[in-house]
Parts: C-alpha cells; sequence; structure tokens
C-alpha cells in the first residue's frame, strides 16, 4: 500500500469518527430532546430513556473519537463494535418508518438537522460501508499507548454524559417542587404549581433557545390567555433587559431561582419544558414542538 492510500484511509477514518462525534454532540444539546424520542417513539419510561439516552451518546462520542484517532483495538472491535451500534439504530429507524411514517424527525443529530428515517438508513449504510472499508485495508494505530487510549477513553465516554448531564428527578413523573416554597425564601411563587397543570419553563435568562421558547409561549398566550405558562428563571442576580427584549415575555407569570437549584433541576441543559399536572411530570418537550392544539388538548382531558 502506497503513502496516497495511506492517507486517504486515515482521512476516511478521521471524517468516520468525527460523524459519530457529531452524533453525539447534537444528542446531547439539548439532551432533552434525545430522551422526548425515546419516551414518544418507543414509550419507554422517562429514567430508562434519560439512561439510555446518556449511555447512547456516550458510546458514539468514545466510538468517533477512537476511530478519529485511528485506535481499533484488538482484532479493530472498536470498529466492529461501530458497525453493530449502526445496525441497532438502523433497526429502529425501520420500526419507526413502518410505525409512524417517514414525515418524522428520527433524532439522529438531535434538533441539529432534521432528518426522516429513510435519510438516516442511507447516511448510516454509507458509514457501515466506510467502515467495512477500514476493516478490511486500514490497519490503525498499535502499541502500549493506544492500548492505554482505549481504555482511558472507553470509561471516561461512558461516566461522563452521567457528570455533565446529571439525571433530575430521583422518581421519574414526580417534579418536586417544594425547595421552591421554603417558608420566608425570597422568590417564592405567587401560584401553588403543584396543584392543578402547568406548564413550566426552566429558562437561563442568557441561552437563545430559552429566549426563543419564551417569545413562543408569550405569543401563544396572547391568542390564549387561559395557557398555563410558567417560567423559572435561572439565577437571581443577573439582568433582564436582554432577555425580556427579545422574548417579549414580560406577560408571563415566572419566579428567579438561585443558580445551584436551577442546575440541580436542569441538569445544566436548558430550556426545560414540562407539563405538571398536580406535580407529576406528564410529559417533556422541546420548545420547537409546542403547538396551540395538543396544548389546549391536554388543558381539557
Amino acid at each position: 500500500m502506497n503513502a496516497i492510500q495511506r492517507t486517504l484511509l486515515i482521512l476516511l477514518s478521521i471524517a468516520t469518527g468525527g460523524l459519530f462525534i457529531y452524533s453525539s454532540y447534537t444528542k446531547a444539546f439539548p439532551i432533552y430532546t434525545f430522551e422526548a424520542t425515546m419516551v414518544e417513539y418507543l414509550h419507554l419510561p422517562w429514567l430508562v430513556s434519560a439512561i439510555a439516552a446518556r449511555l447512547f451518546i456516550g458510546l458514539e462520542a468514545g466510538i468517533g473519537l477512537l476511530i478519529a484517532a485511528n485506535i481499533y483495538g484488538a482484532n479493530k472491535w472498536v470498529l466492529r463494535c461501530s458497525f453493530l451500534l449502526l445496525m441497532v439504530f438502523n433497526v429502529y429507524l425501520i420500526y419507526l418508518w413502518f410505525i409512524f411514517g417517514n414525515n418524522v424527525n428520527c433524532g439522529c443529530f438531535g434538533d441539529a438537522i432534521w432528518m426522516n428515517p429513510s435519510n438516516s438508513l442511507i447516511k448510516n449504510v454509507l458509514i457501515m460501508g466506510a467502515i467495512a472499508i477500514l476493516l478490511r485495508y486500514n490497519k490503525g494505530t498499535k502499541g502500549l499507548l493506544p492500548s492505554i487510549a482505549i481504555g482511558s477513553v472507553s470509561a471516561t465516554s461512558l461516566i461522563l454524559p452521567f457528570v455533565l448531564f446529571y439525571i433530575s428527578f430521583d422518581t421519574p413523573g414526580k417534579l418536586d417542587l417544594t425547595p421552591m416554597y421554603v417558608t420566608g425564601k425570597p422568590n417564592v411563587p405567587t401560584i401553588d404549581l403543584r396543584k392543578g397543570k402547568h406548564i413550566i419553563a426552566f429558562v437561563s435568562p442568557s441561552c437563545s433557545h430559552c429566549r426563543n421558547a419564551a417569545l413562543k409561549m408569550h405569543e401563544m398566550r396572547l391568542k390564549y390567555p387561559e395557557m398555563p405558562f410558567f417560567m423559572i428563571i435561572g439565577g437571581t442576580t443577573s439582568d433582564l433587559t436582554d432577555f425580556w427584549n427579545a422574548s417579549h415575555a414580560q406577560d408571563l407569570p415566572y419566579v428567579r431561582m438561585e443558580r445551584d437549584l436551577f442546575m440541580k433541576y436542569t441538569g445544566g441543559v436548558f430550556p426545560v419544558i414540562l407539563w405538571v399536572n398536580n406535580g407529576k411530570v406528564e410529559t417533556r418537550v422541546s420548545y420547537r414542538d409546542m403547538n396551540e392544539q395538543s396544548i389546549n388538548n391536554w388543558i381539557k382531558k
């Protein structure tokens, strides 16, 4: 094999690993979209979906980093594992296409790139072809340092998602808002969010997605004043001028929340929009998926 062929194989390895890394990144930010996809289409409980989302994200990131670094392990098990992972994804995509049709976002690239099942299947087949070429022709990097790298990258990639995106609720379906209602505490909501139906949005004033979510809720509230939106805005000292200018959401009831408690509820990923009925989380949505009809149907149930 000449130098040009070796260079092309290395570039193919970098590109293939980069796709896995990008797929992992788009699923992670925001992670709740990936969780919601599994809840909606696979009907998994929230806790199971939260754990599975973090495992898949970590697995994709670890595989991507190793392939991009041209490290495949003994018997090229990293490449074989990536091929198997894509086969699992393909089974899911075929199920999604068969049950829900081809006009749904499979979530392969989160909110970053909308992909239907058929396009994602084509994408996966092409990646599997690239992996087959690497399995057949590329030897990869071997030695002590690559072996150490495999162990450290594998462990880190599987643990880190659970550290970065900690699972907020110990009891699936329950939202414990008691810490917000401590007697004598500042910023106590004037509405008892533990009773009745509320759409609670945890937003950060500096987050562009949060501003878009608040703007959408404001516009919906203008048409339907009875919609029970409530914002919990992270931070108690940050200035909200830019947030209000972007969202025009001053008409929505809200309360400020200190950073540590806000991070506990959101896991550091926001906006988090929950449909809560008497303290029970009935669904969790992306602001992009919020629509007037589904909200009104939920309120009337």
